[in-house]
């Protein structure tokens, strides 16, 4: 396990042009964020990325408390965002997005978040130098960073490999016997 270093550091941000700015990430620095914390009942924590240049940040909220969501009769939590707009004689609700959540109902649980490593990705990442693949791993899945949990690894190529490849190119054969991993997996997947 590579150790946290305490603090959020902040992005340095490197431009690729045509509105494509990326953190850069070195041997010796890559940024972080502060630890995440469960927020209180009925307030959020947003993370913001932008174009603009808004890299995770953080901003912090409250729900309004509503005795019943539209078409619920139990409670829930409102989120709104946008320009005040009048509601009723006198209640005051904002435009634009209108987030309701009904606490009481479940429709699926998260198993977690990640990305994908294809061929192109892991032939970056290993042209790294040692420290810098410390670092640019830990930036994904240490708790100093935002703490990846999933990966999706294609099976054979893909379009973001260099040449075509599967597992078994041997025309019918049903049972696999000519199966085998590549050596892209074999070096940079597995």
């Amino acid at each position: 396990t590579l150790p946290c270093l305490s603090g959020a550091r902040p992005c340095i941000p490197k431009d690729f042009g045509h509105g494509s700015l990326v953190c850069a990430c070195s041997a010796t620095y890559c940024d972080t964020l502060d630890p995440l914390v469960v927020p209180a009942p009925g307030s959020y924590v947003k993370y913001e990325s932008s174009k603009a240049g808004k890299r995770l940040e953080r901003s912090e909220g409250r729900f309004q408390s509503s005795l019943r969501p539209p078409g619920s009769s139990t409670g829930g939590w409102r989120y709104h965002r946008g320009t005040p707009r009048h509601h009723g004689p006198s209640r005051a609700l904002p435009a634009g997005l209108l987030l309701t959540l009904n606490i009481s109902t479940l429709y699926q649980h998260v198993k977690g978040f990640g990305g994908s490593l294809s061929d192109a990705a892991a032939m970056n990442i290993l042209k790294l130098s040692q420290p810098a693949q410390d670092n640019l791993l830990r930036s994904y899945f240490s708790e100093c960073g935002i703490e990846y949990n999933l990966i999706r690894v294609p099976m054979a190529c893909s379009d973001f490999s260099v040449r075509p490849y599967s597992y078994d190119d041997v025309p019918d054969d049903y049972e696999l016997k000519h199966f085998r991993l590549a050596d892209e997996d074999v070096k940079m997947k597995v």
